[in-house]
């Protein structure tokens, strides 16, 4: 019988010099998807890698004194380890640099050319170089970039386009009618539809003549293929379509689920199915736009020098903490706050006191009652059956969640078992059965019980935790999943012959753990700071130094602060503004009577939901002005904190209309 497909796709990452646990978060939840559907018997392509391509890269390559190509092969290697320390199972890497991408890339290009989906034009409006795209002066926030905040430039430059705006009806149709679940979770689906297609879609620009490090356009060598076309296709060029490296199309394309992160969703579910309908090819399944792993103060950055360093982390407490830690603390869906508090405290919980103490006070009493072997004549009582019953109901429930991504649900489902069975030693109290030859029997089947709890869980565990629950099987003495999938997480008659060795997950000392990580933590960024500032020196010669005292007359009088009204306002609501990534237009209650419109440039670190019922300050006699068309009554005040913002929040005590002197 022909097995099961299933293709899972991680977002091909920008290299970076860099990474941090945010980025080993979406591809260790791709990792635990594969391994689960490999384990259900599925032939799995797990597809990852890296793009390569842009003026980023053109520019730091020249900053190092290296070419592009050696620039981005040391970067990459560097990814690759990670992903091994990590343990990734990928099936294929995929770099947009590959010879094979490149050849697939050109004919696309071509094709969409010859059908008329890409047409020749001019793109003249203010260009934000770390993002490498266009802004209109009305998408301009305080005349910077909407999406980092940096200063764009004026520029002008001849351009092929993508025709994108046709497919504007042909995409709701899909999403509604025929594939409402393409999308997810649900609130992405209402993101993209109310925010980007409803308000219509304009065509893409897909070439770029303004740098050289990128694929050229075989037909006008000067353009080469911009981002959308060139990174977006790497799911299909990787299975071969366009080249002849691979011959795997036919077989897993269209993927079964796409994960991305929610900032790059847009590009997934608009621009990527556009394209394919363009070239007649299925759709994807599913697409999963996942949330941020983030930090108490905000996104991590490396500029903040508040990056997590998984290396040091894998190093420190293993491989398989760091990855359950990921997807036991937060859903898949949302965003998530680290902390090393709540790393250590989750370790402790679930790894050492629930699994860790369950593996080790039952196989210790395994060795100390019997030897290795556990005997074949056991007595089962009425206490046995409510384990059991958990056992038979975990592996229903453990299905259907993983099935969905939910995987924090799937986890608490399996040490909801883990707990009941550390109950279920102290209720059986098998150390009192020991003392009693004429118990041998019953004591055997309190083992017994155990023994199975302990290697159905490790079985579903196993995706999550791979090296962990390889131990757990060599200490149990039984092969991993020795009879397939099914029977490995059902109750069964299995033989044990018990091999115990150092506990799984030795406890840590909280609070010694923590002061060590936060003096790390402090001296990381004191070497981020100093190395910012030589670096500010580098660029900036005598500039740099540290400015003199201000003149007398470049000092703000008390009357002129004065005149700038800061109120307090409560935000009663807030929506994302269409056709702009990173405003939000928020309606304000600042005491008046009337409502006040602002407009703000703060969605890339802040949702609707975060805001709505706080309050802030606004700026309330500010001249009105128009952002993408929208009227914008004022200016909340934010504090920048390294490359994020993070918002002036006031105390719930203070009233709203109270004045800020």
């Amino acid at each position: 019988m022909k097995k099961k497909t299933f293709y899972i796709t991680t977002p091909i990452y920008y290299p970076s010099d860099k990474l941090h646990i945010g980025h080993s978060y979406c591809t260790v939840a791709t990792d635990v998807m594969a391994r689960y559907k490999r384990m259900r018997g599925f032939d799995v392509m797990f597809l990852t890698g890296t793009d390569e391509h842009g003026l980023k890269i053109e520019q730091k390559a020249a900053a190092a004194g290296v070419t592009p190509q050696e620039y981005v092969d040391k970067v990459v290697s560097g990814i690759k380890e990670l992903w091994q320390l990590m343990n990734i199972s990928n099936d294929r890497f995929i770099r947009t640099t590959d010879d094979y991408h490149i050849e697939s890339i050109q004919k696309i290009f071509k094709t969409l050319y010859d059908k008329g989906e890409i047409y020749k034009g001019s793109y003249k409006g203010k260009y934000c170089t770390p993002c490498e795209s266009f802004w209109t002066e009305t998408q301009l926030v305080d005349g910077k970039c909407p999406d980092c905040g940096r200063e764009v430039q004026d520029a002008e430059e001849e351009a092929y386009f993508f025709r994108l705006s046709k497919y504007a009806d042909r995409l709701m149709h899909y999403y509604y009618e025929e594939n409402p679940t393409f999308i997810e979770p649900e609130s992405r689906l209402n993101e993209m539809v109310n925010n980007f297609i409803k308000p219509g879609l304009e065509d893409l620009c897909v070439s770029r003549t303004s740098f050289t490090w990128g694929i050229p356009v075989t037909f006008d060598p000067k353009h080469i293929v911009y981002v959308w076309v060139d990174a977006l296709s790497n799911y299909i060029t990787a299975l071969g379509y366009g080249n002849e490296k691979y011959h795997d199309f036919e077989k897993y394309w269209p993927a079964d689920v796409h994960f991305v992160g929610k900032e790059i969703t847009r590009f997934h579910t608009i621009i990527w199915p556009a394209m394919l309908m363009a070239l007649d090819l299925p759709l994807p399944k599913k697409v999963f736009g996942h949330g941020w792993l983030l930090l108490e103060g905000g996104k991590m950055s490396k500029s903040k020098g508040n990056v997590v360093d998984p290396v040091i982390l894998c190093e420190r407490y293993g491989v398989d903490a760091i990855r359950y830690f990921l997807l036991r603390e937060f859903p898949f869906g949302s965003d998530g706050v680290f902390s090393n508090e709540a790393l250590i405290n989750r370790i402790n919980s679930d790894l050492a006191n629930d699994l860790g103490n369950l593996v080790s006070r039952t196989l210790s009493m395994a060795e100390q009652y019997f030897g290795q072997i556990i005997p074949q004549d056991r007595r089962f009582e009425s206490p046995d059956e409510q384990l059991i019953a958990m056992l038979d109901e975990v592996r229903e429930n453990y299905a259907s969640l993983m099935e969905t991504f939910t995987f924090q649900s799937a986890l608490a489902e399996i040490f909801k078992v883990i707990a009941r069975a550390n109950k279920y030693i102290d209720e059986t109290t098998p150390w009192v059965l020991g003392k009693n030859p004429a118990e041998s029997d019953r004591l055997a089947a309190v083992i017994y019980n155990l023994c199975e709890t302990i290697r159905i869980c490790a079985s579903l565990l196993a995706p999550f935790m791979p090296n962990t629950c390889v131990k757990i099987f060599s200490q149990l003495g039984c092969l991993e999943y020795e009879h397939g999938y099914d029977k490995a997480i059902y109750y069964a008659n299995t033989s044990y012959c018990i091999h115990k060795k150092e506990n799984l997950f030795p406890r840590i000392d909280a609070k010694k753990e923590l002061a060590l990580l936060a003096a790390e933590e402090e001296k990381h960024r004191a070497e981020a700071a100093g190395k910012l500032e030589k670096e500010a020196k580098k660029a900036g010669g005598e500039a740099a130094k540290v400015p003199e005292e201000p003149k007398p007359e470049g000092i703000v009088t008390i009357d002129h602060f004065m005149e700038v009204k800061l109120v307090v306002a409560k935000v009663t609501a807030c929506e994302p503004v269409p056709k702009a990534d990173k405003l939000l237009r928020l309606e304000l209650d600042d005491g008046s009577g009337k409502p006040r419109q602002v407009v703000s440039g703060i969605h890339a670190w802040y949702e609707p939901e975060d805001l709505v019922g706080r309050k802030i300050v606004v700026v309330a006699n500010l001249k009105p002005a128009k952002l993408r068309g929208v009227v914008s009554e004022g200016m909340i005040l934010a504090a920048d904190v390294g490359e994020d913002a993070k918002v002036l929040f006031i105390d719930d005590a203070v009233p709203v209309g109270s004045r800020i002197r």
